[in-house]
């Protein structure tokens, strides 16, 4: 079934992290498979391989990637309000959402590990504002915004050369995002984004360029969510053995395969498995969409963290329970690196995790003494 609605979200994962989400990444509703192929309709897998590992062997992140960046940011603003990082450009550089000292309004802005702070918009608080759907291009970042007064728009904004934030467009339509990187795509100089027409088995492929202007509408029959461009990927209310593909420039549709009991989720290199019985999951396995290079990365007790699959596609991002996870919501926070094999710790009582632009973030402390983490995997 479609997701209706301007700015409607559904979470694509089927197997709930240990933790209780927020904002997009919330959720328990299945959409069904995600699988992404290379451009030119080829199955390349430029991902690394595996080494041999001493199995049940978990380093510290510290141990494992010692070059790594890292970043610890304040969960308070320097004038009271709360931060909540909606995107981190690098390690120490975090955009984010805090209400303004009086509670009037929120805003969008850049917070630092040093504690300065800018602010890109600022919406009155009465209306409901949502910043969402964050990606980045060059010294740009671009996001949807919308208010209970104003609907859905995507905004811009260049980091690097401070130029206020600017609106791209807001003839946005029936817009749908699903709490992954792929809400909004770059490619071509364009941003864009899938729509569904009312009551029509059809998807809007929309798009407007980087500089604003009118937005351009491809029609493709079905039921498509954008994935790495210019693939599609079918949409499914359920899990059936198979997913359909499309290439957006060729045409060529690809159908991937999996068993039946399975709960299967892909990158364009990777795909993370959720094996399951009738008492629930009972391991996670990695392969590449036509099923090779399948091994085990997890027990049942784990579950997949973030909505996307194999970041960076390397590193597979999970939680892991613990005797009190029921009653604090924190769990311990895994990374599973495809290139080594190896099962990395990142913290033993984390609350929440979320990933975008190649970094990890996670908070950690009481909701009126929160610590935000990072961890700049790209560095790694």
């Amino acid at each position: 079934m479609r997701a209706s609605g301007s700015g409607a979200v559904v979470d694509r994962r089927t197997i709930s992290p240990a933790w209780p989400r927020t904002g997009n990444r919330s959720g328990p509703a299945i959409l069904g498979l995600v699988v992404a192929l290379v451009a030119g309709g080829a199955l390349l897998f430029g991902g690394p391989q595996p080494t041999k590992t001493t199995p049940g062997v978990r380093l510290s992140a510290a141990q494992a990637w010692p070059k790594a960046r890292r970043g610890n940011l304040s969960g308070s603003l320097a004038d009271g309000p709360l931060f909540s990082p909606t995107l981190f450009l690098d390690a120490k550089t975090a955009i984010g959402t805090a209400p303004s000292s009086d509670a009037r309004s929120v805003r969008l802005t850049i917070g630092n590990t040093d504690g300065s702070l800018r602010v890109l918009e600022r919406l009155p608080s009465a209306d409901n504002p949502v910043f969402d759907n964050f990606v980045v291009t060059g010294s740009e970042v671009l996001w949807t915004q919308s208010t209970d007064r104003a609907p859905l728009q995507i905004w811009a904004a260049d980091v690097r050369a401070g130029s206020p934030a600017r609106q791209l467009t807001a003839d946005t339509g029936n817009a749908l995002f699903y709490g992954d990187q792929y809400g909004l795509v770059v490619a071509n100089g364009r941003a864009y984004w899938t729509a569904a027409p009312d009551e029509s088995e059809v998807t809007e492929i929309r798009s407007v360029a980087l500089s604003g202007g009118p937005v351009s509408i491809r029609v493709e029959p079905g039921e498509w969510s954008l994935s790495a461009w210019p693939w599609l990927r079918a949409n499914a209310a359920n899990q059936s053995g198979t997913t359909r593909l499309r290439n957006m420039d060729t045409g060529r549709e690809v159908e991937v395969r999996f068993s039946a009991g399975e709960l299967t989720t892909c990158s364009p290199v990777w795909c993370i498995v959720m094996v399951m019985n009738d008492a629930g999951l009972i391991r996670i396995d990695l392969m590449h969409p036509d099923g090779s290079a399948r091994r085990r990365i997890a027990g049942g007790g784990a579950r997949a963290a973030v909505t996307d699959v194999a970041v960076l596609d390397r590193f597979e991002i999970l939680s892991e329970a613990g005797p009190t996870s029921d009653v604090n919501g924190t769990a311990g926070l895994l990374v599973y690196d495809i290139s080594t094999g190896r099962t990395v710790q990142i913290a033993a009582a984390a609350d929440g995790a979320y990933t975008r632009n190649g970094v990890l973030w996670w908070s950690t402390g009481a909701p009126d003494d929160t610590v935000w983490h990072s961890l700049d995997l790209r560095t790694a």
